[in-house]
């Protein structure tokens, strides 16, 4: 199985922009949920937002509200998130992973289980933001 490979991370200035993309293969896109996680160093991996792929109901951290927007193309099995008015608090590694049919949509972006709440994860693009 082709794991998701995530692209579109760099390097910007605060207040930038950066649009990652995540493509995925027939085998690992998600018909119930998607979302983009994120790690940063010396800090545990945390939610970023969510997608229900059924109803198209968002999902997104109270630390990236307004600013970050998660899309998808179904025809083309792309998860996208939009990263605008981006902060240094941002900076972190960026992952796309599929969701457990089992597992909440909407919370699992406040605490989950990396080993029973995912089905699969990208290998991650990195995101600096400089002040």
């Amino acid at each position: 199985v082709q794991l998701p490979v995530e692209s579109g991370g760099g390097s910007v200035q605060a207040g930038g922009s950066l649009r990652l993309s995540c493509p995925a293969s027939e085998f690992t896109w998600s018909n119930y949920c998607m979302g983009w996680f994120r790690q940063a160093v010396g800090k545990e991996r945390e939610g970023v937002a969510t997608l229900n792929m059924g109803d198209e109901s968002t999902y997104y951290a109270d630390s990236v509200k307004g600013r970050f927007t998660i899309s998808q193309d179904n025809a083309n099995h792309t998860l996208y998130l939009q990263m605008n008015s981006l902060k240094p608090d941002d900076t972190a590694m960026y992952y796309c992973a599929t969701i457990n049919p089992r597992t909440d949509c909407s919370t699992v972006l406040v605490g989950f289980d990396i080993g029973s709440d995912f089905g699969y994860w990208g290998m991650g693009t990195q995101v600096t933001v400089s002040s």
